[in-house]
């Protein structure tokens, strides 16, 4: 899937919203608990058919990225499943600390 900035995906599997921030320009594969979101606003899954291995889960509010690919998704709905982009499981970005005040 070729993913476009403010795109809303959802999972299949469990109740994973993410909009996209900032996309790749090739074709990947964004998947939550290890099967393909899709374009929607509402996830579908209630988090019984999830790999044990992919249950890390999302949080509300937090940035997933991917600096390989250049991927950013912002999770407006959290769940069970882990966010992955071609099977590289995504990392919560971290904030950039400030310079000190010396």
């Amino acid at each position: 899937m070729i993913l476009k900035v403010g795109q809303t995906l959802a999972s299949t599997v469990d109740a994973t919203v993410v909009i996209v921030v900032r996309a790749p320009q090739d074709e990947t594969a964004l998947t939550c608990g290890g099967v393909d979101m899709i374009d929607g606003k509402t996830g579908t899954g209630d988090g019984d058919g999830i790999d044990a291995a992919q249950r890390g889960g999302t949080q509300l509010g937090k940035r997933y990225v991917d600096e390989t690919a250049a991927l950013e998704v912002l999770c407006t709905k959290a769940g069970t499943g882990t966010l992955a982009l071609d099977g590289r499981a995504l990392q919560v970005k971290t904030a950039k600390p400030l310079p000190s005040s010396d």
